[in-house]
């Protein structure tokens, strides 16, 4: 009898049936079909890392890279956990809206030497047991529809560490907290394509000391985004690249931007890409970066409006 085929709930009722009337001991096998089994997997949820995490390291690059400070509007909006806005997983952080119910932030560190390949299947997308449900967008956004549910910490780049560690954090990139709706062809479209690659970009294209990287990223909350199943559907990410080269710490910015007027149309618009300042990611969401990654910023002279999108990897200019 083993844990995949056999739910300790119902056995243990069965066993008590048997004892009230009085009928003998036997062996019980109770088994789940694969729907079943997934129900069960998912009202339990993934492991919970309250109180095992240390979650993002802010001393992962020798120097301190904090993740973003709220700005005092957004402020009273986000979710407190045990007193702190930040929350604890496996190698990420986040901070969460309430009234979004999305993430302001999500931080994670990469261990480029040490990535591993774990599989996917049989992890269930579940909200985060320890927020109030009511400040977490579920699967109702997503059943029947042109929406994906989005990694925001990129789930490969989160598998390193030891054996544990790493199925804890494949585990823990599923929580809805760490999801953003995104459309179907979000990693199809070619110039979206960049988006999902640009770390590996940045380890091709750059000798990354220690090959160890820190990423902050996240949505854009605009005030006129779509409203589709009474979600406020975010239509444009931020992202932020901190690594070490030559022992110089760098940051590299980056915004996309999606169409999301084509959620019941087969005609969509092409994804872009653009290498921005932090000052233009803080002016759109209202977040403030540390001195630290604003010294190691790369410079860049136009706002997005006034550039033109990245059409590869050799578009962007690291340091």
């Amino acid at each position: 009898m083993t844990a995949e085929t056999t739910d300790a709930n119902t056995l243990l009722k069965a066993l008590r049936e048997l004892m009230e009337d009085g009928s003998p001991t036997r062996e019980l096998m109770v088994r789940f079909t694969v729907r079943e089994r997934d129900e069960a997997h998912a009202a339990a949820g993934p492991r919970a890392t309250a109180g095992g995490s240390t979650g993002f390291d802010t001393e992962f690059l020798g120097s301190t890279v904090d993740p973003p400070l709220l700005g005092a509007t957004i402020m009273p909006d986000v979710v407190q956990l045990d007193g702190s806005e930040k929350i604890d997983y496996t190698h990420f952080s986040l901070a969460l809206s309430k009234s979004r119910r999305f993430a302001f932030w999500v931080a994670w560190n990469i261990d480029g030497g040490g990535l591993r390949k774990l599989s996917r299947k049989e992890i269930p997308f579940v909200k985060d047991k320890r927020v109030p449900a009511e400040f977490q967008v579920g699967n109702e956004l997503y059943e029947g529809n042109r929406l994906d549910r989005g990694h925001l910490a990129r789930r490969a780049d989160l598998l390193w560490g030891t054996l544990a560690e790493a199925k804890a954090a494949n585990t823990d990139s599923f929580f809805y907290t760490n999801i953003t709706p995104q459309m179907d062809d979000f990693n199809q479209s070619a110039r979206n394509g960049l988006w999902g690659r640009l770390e590996d970009a940045l380890f091709a294209d750059v000798d990354v000391d220690d090959l160890r990287v820190s990423v902050i990223g996240g949505p854009v909350f605009r005030d006129d985004d779509r409203v589709f199943r009474n979600v406020q559907l975010p239509r444009d990410f931020w992202k932020v690249i901190v690594f070490n080269e030559g022992g110089k710490l760098t940051a590299t910015a980056f915004l996309l931007t999606q169409n999301l007027n084509t959620l019941e149309t087969l005609d969509l618009d092409e994804f872009r890409v653009f290498q921005v300042s932090l000052g233009e990611i803080e002016e759109r969401t209202n977040l403030r970066f540390s001195d630290v990654i604003q010294s190691a910023a790369t410079p860049l002279l136009a706002p997005s409006s006034l550039r033109d999108p990245l059409e590869g990897p050799e578009d962007i200019v690291w340091g």
